[in-house]
């Protein structure tokens, strides 16, 4: 006997407390038997589950979800560079999302824009990684990626359609699920337009409350943009850790509609679904020179700062516009440190 059909037998027996009218018949006593009965039934079915087949497989509770999301943020504080307002916006979003008090009607819906190298997949993975304990490796973690999920353009309906089934039986299996769309900007654009009515307000998706989950959208679109307001902001006098969302947030909004994509012109940004849009701002040469030492320091090497300068000047170019923002971030460094560490250290 499978355990869908268990669940399925206890919740039908639970509806025989129900007259054809629909009115409760709280004084019936085999009502009142099968309800009560079908209660602890599903009572001891789970506890059973929970002690058993839970200890050895992935399930979908707090074991296995524990979201702590006060470990994320160390992580966050101790290996993000230069990106203060993605710390200071995404926190309190997931403490809020995950909090016992919360009251919210729909998902969570996040979108990361910056130029290559800024973070977007390493804060993704972290959100994983502490939110589960199996990490991106959960099965309540999907990932898709660019022109490999979606190859297409023309087929952008049917992907749309076929992403729809996907995430309701992902969210029906695990209300806590998380998605996680990577090179949103390299996916045809309406791809996520089925999602709306899924990601809406009071969403329930056969029967399963679906403002449980998560959706992050990682794009490189509207990077350039950050980088020239950002250019523009502390060519002004702004110290670049003064920034706030408030600088970027209808920038990333517009871009996002408008330039190619995935979420150009989605009706996701037009019925104003996505919570945040988070901007990862571009790197500097500091920046860069402290992700250098936090790799050297992951191979457990501690090398001296003129390893490190020539490690990040043999491939480190930077913006034509502002002359200030390395291009590729941090993107290249696990490659060149790794070579670097061993092999001379």
């Amino acid at each position: 006997m499978s355990n869908d059909w268990c669940i399925k037998l206890v919740v039908t027996l639970a509806l025989c407390c129900l007259r054809p009218t629909g009115i409760l018949a709280l004084f019936d006593p085999l009502s009142m038997g099968l309800a009560a009965g079908a209660a602890l039934g599903l009572y001891k079915y789970e506890t059973l589950k929970d002690q058993t087949y839970c200890r050895f497989r992935e399930c979908c509770n707090d074991r296995y979800i524990p979201a702590d999301i006060s470990q994320l943020e160390k992580d966050l504080n101790n290996n993000l560079f230069g990106q203060h307002i993605v710390i200071q916006q995404l926190i309190p979003a997931l403490k809020a999302h995950f909090s016992e008090a919360r009251n919210s009607k729909k998902p969570l819906v996040i979108s990361f824009h910056g130029t290559p190298g800024t973070g977007k997949n390493f804060v993704a993975e972290k959100i994983a990684k502490r939110i589960y304990a199996e990490g991106i490796r959960s099965n309540y973690v999907h990932r898709y990626i660019g022109r490999s999920a979606f190859p297409y353009e023309s087929e952008a309906k049917h992907y749309s359609e076929r992403l729809l089934k996907e995430v309701r039986s992902a969210i029906s299996a695990c209300p806590r699920s998380l998605f996680i769309f990577d090179e949103v900007d390299k996916m045809p654009p309406l791809v996520f337009d089925s999602l709306t009515s899924l990601i809406n307000f009071n969403t329930v998706i056969d029967g399963v409350d679906g403002t449980k989950a998560i959706f992050i959208f990682l794009s490189n679109t509207a990077g350039v943009h950050i980088s020239d307001r950002l250019g523009q902001l502390i060519k002004g006098g702004t110290l670049r850790e003064d920034t706030k969302l408030s600088h970027f947030e209808q920038t990333l909004e517009k871009g996002a509609y408008n330039l190619d994509g995935g979420l150009k012109k989605t009706s996701l940004i037009e019925s104003h679904l996505i919570d945040h849009f988070i901007p990862f701002l571009p790197l500097e040469k500091s920046h860069v020179y402290k992700c250098a030492q936090a790799e050297f320091n992951a191979w457990g090497k501690n090398p001296k700062e003129e390893v490190i300068e020539r490690v990040i000047n043999d491939f480190i170019t930077y913006d034509r516009t502002h002359s200030i923002f390395a291009t590729s971030g941090c993107k290249k460094l696990v490659n060149k440190v790794a070579v670097e560490a061993n092999a001379h250290l």
